[in-house]
């Protein structure tokens, strides 16, 4: 599991050895268990060996918060480019509502009640907790009315022709971050029993929701490379310490994200919300470090004169706040493709921005659950047919003309990962969170 390789690396001494109470467990291992086996006993055990970080209470009137529940970039970190620096533990719940027919209004003010407890009980921020809560094409159907046309919510399908993912079918997902693997932890299982949050009494939702599963992980500086012992990565450990993700560079320039405001959705009833797509990704990167040079890796990620021009340096730090994937890129992909023998990732996905940026707004993040390597690519966008736009343009099967492009090598990074599970969600506007209709205005 991701998380709790990331929660160690952050909080407590590499080098202490386990003790009899932990099996003789390194702090690594010990964590990495407890949040793998979760509960009660498990988040108890890690607040007794680590203690718990000092974080600030929220606000007394979560009404007074803005309506968009997606709202983050206003109070996450920025770096000294001024990038917004994403929360370095995450943790994806899938949840069913197993109720028949729709759901009740007591559910509906009991899951109402513990999302306002959980923003009692923490600051918004990396330093507290970040979260959402979306819901499903699956969920919906439950309902007689249908989702109304202002939103873009079709099932989850396959989105080339070389994937074959598990489409996920929950009711709900909710995504939670903090810089604090504990207060991921806490904020978890708070909502399922636990009783208190940082001081703060909040109320379980266990009787409402069933978890179906959990996914962790993890982003920033440090991190991939303390936790790159796993299947998919070489057994050199050829991951950079400055690299905040797996493949060794940078990702998140302010300039090649979307903003807020074009991802959320501006008219009908759920006006204010967003939705989101969640991906769960594998890689394999023996060949990635293992056969690829640096030159090669630069070139397939970002652009191929990226590599010939010596654009990054390191992990991309230099770049400040643009991934300088400009026209030179995008309109050239096809001639780069002829004259360099492949293309990259950015020029791909650039091609779809609109008035100079992309349509997408990115929240993914490393993974290690299952001990092996990979991604959950989470993004939300206005309507789910901009990440079916976004991807398609990733996927360059309009670029295998050039002899040595094929449908994967050569073609960015898509050698490299491997989509395992697809899913997609609607994120309602604050006031709907909690169990929403399928169309308010009914």
């Amino acid at each position: 599991m991701g998380l709790p390789r990331a929660y160690d690396a952050d909080e407590g001494d590499e080098s202490a050895t386990g003790s009899a109470s932990d099996g003789g467990l390194g702090r690594r291992e010990f964590v990495k268990a407890a949040v793998a086996i979760g509960g009660a006993s498990a988040l108890s055990a890690c607040l007794d060996r680590f203690g718990s970080p000092s974080v600030a209470t929220g606000v007394e009137n979560p009404g007074s918060l803005p309506e968009r529940q997606h709202a983050w970039d206003d109070v996450l970190s920025r770096d000294d480019h001024g990038n917004v620096v994403p929360p370095r533990h995450h943790l994806l719940l899938l949840l069913d509502y197993p109720s028949d027919g729709t759901p009740a209004a007591s559910d509906r003010e009991t899951v109402a009640g513990a999302l306002d407890d959980l923003e009692r009980a923490y600051a918004r921020g990396n330093d507290g907790l970040v979260f959402t809560v979306g819901y499903s094409p699956a969920y919906f159907e439950r309902f007689d009315e249908s989702l109304p046309d202002s939103v873009d919510l079709p099932a989850p399908r396959a989105l080339s022709s070389f994937e074959d993912p598990d489409l996920d079918t929950p009711d709900a997902l909710v995504h939670l971050a903090s810089d604090h693997g504990s207060v991921v932890l806490a904020a978890e299982e708070a909502l399922f029993g636990a009783g208190e949050a940082n001081g703060v009494s909040v109320r379980s939702v266990a009787d409402v929701f069933e978890r179906v599963d959990r996914r962790t992980g993890f982003i920033g500086e440090g991190l991939p490379a303390k936790n790159q012992d796993v299947d998919g990565i070489p057994d050199s450990k050829p991951v950079p310490e400055e690299a905040p993700m797996f493949m060794g560079y940078k990702t998140g320039f302010e300039k090649n994200q979307a903003t807020e405001d074009r991802v959320t959705i501006d008219s009908g009833p759920f006006a204010g919300g967003t939705t989101q797509h969640a991906s769960k990704l594998h890689l394999r990167l023996e060949d990635w470090y293992g056969e690829q040079d640096e030159d090669d890796r630069v070139a397939e990620i970002f652009c191929p004169v990226h590599a010939a021009e010596g654009r990054v340096e390191g992990v991309g730090e230099n770049l400040g706040d643009d991934n300088g994937v400009g026209e030179d890129c995008v309109e050239n992909v096809e001639a780069h493709a002829r004259e360099y023998g492949r293309v990259g990732h950015a020029q791909k996905a650039a091609r779809t921005r609109e008035d100079g940026r992309p349509v997408i707004l990115r929240r993914d993040f490393d993974s290690t659950d299952g001990g092996r390597a990979g991604v959950h690519f989470v993004s939300l966008q206005r309507g789910i047919g901009d990440f079916v736009k976004t991807r398609e343009a990733m996927n360059g099967s309009d670029l295998t003309d050039a002899p040595a492009v094929s449908q994967r090598v050569n073609n960015g990074i898509l050698e490299y990962i491997f989509v395992k599970h697809r899913g997609n969600y609607l994120l309602p506007p604050r006031p709907l969170r909690a169990l929403p209709p399928a169309d308010p205005s009914a």
